[in-house]
Formats: C-alpha cells, sequence, structure tokens
C-alpha cells in the first residue's frame, strides 16, 4: 500500500490529498529515509510524521485493505510517540494564551488590573502582594 494512503487509512490525515502534501513537504520519513507519496509501506516499517508540531513514532503492524474505523487504527499500527512530545504541545497552547493576539485592540479593564498587579523590581518582575 501506498504511504499517503496509508497515513489516511489509519486517520492520522483527513484526506489522501493532505497526507500526500505532507509527505512532498518533506514531513514524512520511512526507516530514516524521506519518502514520497507512492512509497511503498510494509509490516515492521517505522513512519516518523510530523504534525501539529509533534513527532509521531509509528511502526507498521499490518496494512489495512481501505480505511478503518478509529477503534480499529491500533490493530495496524504501533504508536511509539513519547509522552514529552504532548506535553511540549500543552506547553505551547498554555503560553499562545498568555499572549495577546496582535490586533486586538487596547487592553480591556481587567487586562489593565492584571498588568498592574505586577511591578518592576531590578530587572525582574515581581507580583504585588495583596495589600
Amino acid at each position: 500500500m501506498r504511504i499517503d494512503k496509508y497515513l489516511w487509512c489509519v486517520r492520522y490525515y483527513k484526506t489522501r490529498n493532505m497526507a500526500s502534501e505532507a509527505i512532498k513537504k518533506g514531513h514524512v520519513t520511512v526507516n530514516n529515509q524521506t519518502a514520497k507519496p507512492s512509497r511503498e509501506v510494509y509490516p515492521t516499517d517505522k513512519i516518523v510524521l510530523r504534525k501539529d508540531q509533534i513527532n509521531y513514532k509509528i511502526t507498521v503492524l499490518d496494512v489495512p485493505q481501505n480505511r478503518v474505523g478509529a477503534k480499529l487504527v491500533d490493530m495496524y499500527r504501533k504508536d511509539e510517540t513519547p509522552v514529552e512530545a504532548f506535553e511540549h504541545l500543552e506547553l505551547l497552547k498554555l503560553s499562545k494564551e498568555h499572549y495577546r493576539a496582535k490586533g486586538d485592540g487596547r487592553p480591556t479593564k481587567k487586562d489593565r488590573r492584571d498588568i498592574d498587579d505586577y511591578i518592576w523590581d531590578d530587572d525582574n518582575i515581581v507580583q504585588k502582594e495583596d495589600e
């Protein structure tokens, strides 16, 4: 089975075209070699794909005949992605919530009060204690 079809069948990409585009951009390697969308996949192949800032590490267990349901995906692949990758993604999400997006306008009254709760002290930001 082709690598683009395999990644679509085991539900890493929503469409086969999205899988092909990711492979063409070099986001997917098979056995530590960059792949083309037409590359054949066999059991025991090691696939590394980068999606949503996570490097997924997959071992192919079997090749499905066609797209499978979400509950059956584990029959066809073994996910060896380290837990630290998902923790890193959570930290990225939390850090994005902290900053205001460009073009959001002036700070609200609540934002101003939050900013006022901090004071500068010799190159360090110290939070004011409640008075």
